[in-house]
């Protein structure tokens, strides 16, 4: 036979014909094995005379074809109810590739983000503290609460924890969160599922008084928890083994107070990042005394718990503090002028020094405008609360001729403000997280969480 004609045939065999619900759909063998050899899809013939039949919705099995195809939700999704897309999905076990498309990071635009959702929540607490996957599930801590929604946001549950109040939460797995406050002792692991403490994780400090936790964060091996005593005199940040059942590897940064002696270095860490792209832990915190607000903020190396870099905070400390591996840049809100400053991470040394995005005159004259600002970095993107507003920091690259060669200038940070009108509040935003393609906010008195998320999407 002619190699063309022998190819042919091939292209005409591998072509599969189905009748889901009266619809006829073409597509390949090798589309359908994408589904994965636990799929119903997979148990489908290769060759048969007759179009192979499926007693289901063709709409529905249509948009789950184009997800098989191009691993992306087409724009017809937009009219479609997302529950019974998930149901459909799970009645040809492939719904573990629609969570995929559904939370997938590529389709977050930062420049498109607008409110489409918001999640209630049981009572009437506030929101304290919250934690998402990367497939977009979501924890929030509210009172003595977590309430968990799934990665499609449509199922909630709600648990009741023997805290008071929740000030850190951190998901370790999809039905797996470590919980803590600043006036509980005890790190505690909950499943979420079920509602029990798995276990508690204390810090053996030489006071032997409570240990209370400040914060909690991880990395894909290590779970890193900010410690500090019932007496307030003493802390240290202990490092956890998540891959051997929660051992404890190391005891780093351990500052014990004596009497009225105090200093920057020996403020608590309240907040944790794990810098992976250096391998670093950095830990910052703040104290209000009387000449305003101290702080510092530190990088640690957990192999050999060094202390690689440290920065004190005086003139303008940091309201937030956050970290970008993409952009290799530590970012800051001061907590008196509100205006975001960087460092560059890739030349850091004793001498660093903060460089201001904003206007360079209030660092010094304005007063706690910048207190409760969050910052949070995703992606190569810094988004910053101001109040009730959120804005957008992305680089610019700036490109000049010298002698022929492009050389890059210093390095240049452009704002935008992001959502619509309506999106806005009044209330001030306590709290920025991303999960997937979505980014959820929480604000001040409001018993719920708003959903961004780009208006493509249509959710």
């Amino acid at each position: 036979m002619d190699a063309s004609l022998e190819s042919k045939q091939e292209s005409i065999n591998n072509i599969i014909t189905l009748n889901v619900g009266g619809e006829l759909f073409q597509t390949t063998h090798q589309t359908l094995a994408l589904s994965g050899s636990n799929s119903f899809l997979s148990t489908i013939p290769n060759h048969s005379d007759t179009p192979f039949f499926i007693d289901r919705d063709p709409e529905l099995f249509s948009i789950l074809l184009s997800v098989l195809r191009t691993g992306n939700l087409p724009s017809k999704f937009k009219t479609i109810n997302l529950q019974d897309l998930i149901y459909e999905s799970q009645f040809y076990r492939i719904e573990h590739i629609l969570k995929n498309s559904l939370s997938n990071p590529s389709q977050f635009n930062p420049l498109n983000l607008q409110k489409s959702l918001i999640l209630p929540l049981n009572g009437r607490d506030t929101p304290s503290a919250i934690s998402t996957t990367s497939f977009g599930s979501v924890h929030l801590a509210h009172g003595s609460k977590i309430t968990s929604f799934d990665w499609s946001l449509s199922m909630k549950s709600t648990i009741l924890t023997q805290f008071v109040a929740i000030d850190s939460l951190l998901a370790l797995s999809p039905n797996l969160a470590a919980a803590g406050a600043i006036d509980f002792s005890g790190l505690q692991i909950i499943d979420l599922q079920k509602g029990f403490v798995k276990s508690t994780l204390d810090w053996q400090n030489s006071t032997r008084s409570s240990s209370n936790v400040q914060s909690i964060a991880s990395s894909n091996h290590y779970l890193f928890t900010s410690f500090e005593s019932g007496r307030r005199n003493s802390n240290a940040i202990l490092v956890y083994d998540l891959l051997n059942d929660l051992k404890p590897v190391i005891e780093i940064g351990c500052n014990e107070i004596f009497g009225a002696e105090f200093n920057c270095s020996a403020i608590p860490a309240t907040k944790l990042s794990w810098v992976s792209t250096y391998n670093l832990l950095m830990s910052s915190g703040s104290h209000s005394g009387p000449t305003g607000v101290l702080g510092n903020i530190k990088l640690w190396d957990i192999r050999s718990g060094n202390l690689v870099w440290e920065m004190n905070e005086k003139v303008d400390c940091f309201a937030d503090v956050s970290v970008s591996n993409s952009l290799s840049c530590m970012f800051k809100v001061g907590i008196n002028s509100g205006e975001v400053s960087f460092v560059d991470m890739r030349n850091l040394s004793p001498e660093s020094e903060w460089v201001c995005l904003g206007n360079e005159t209030r660092l010094k004259t304005a007063k706690k405008e910048g207190l409760g600002c969050k910052v949070e970095c995703h992606g190569d993107r810094v988004f910053v609360s101001k109040g009730g507003d959120v804005e957008l920091w992305s680089e610019v690259v700036l490109v000049s001729s010298n002698g022929g060669e492009n050389v890059l200038n210093d390095r240049v940070f452009k704002r935008n403000l992001m959502g619509r009108a309506k999106d806005m509040s009044s209330n001030r935003i306590t709290n920025l997280r991303f999960g997937g393609n979505k980014m959820f906010v929480t604000r001040k008195d409001q018993p719920v969480v708003e959903v961004w998320e780009c208006s493509t999407q249509g959710l």
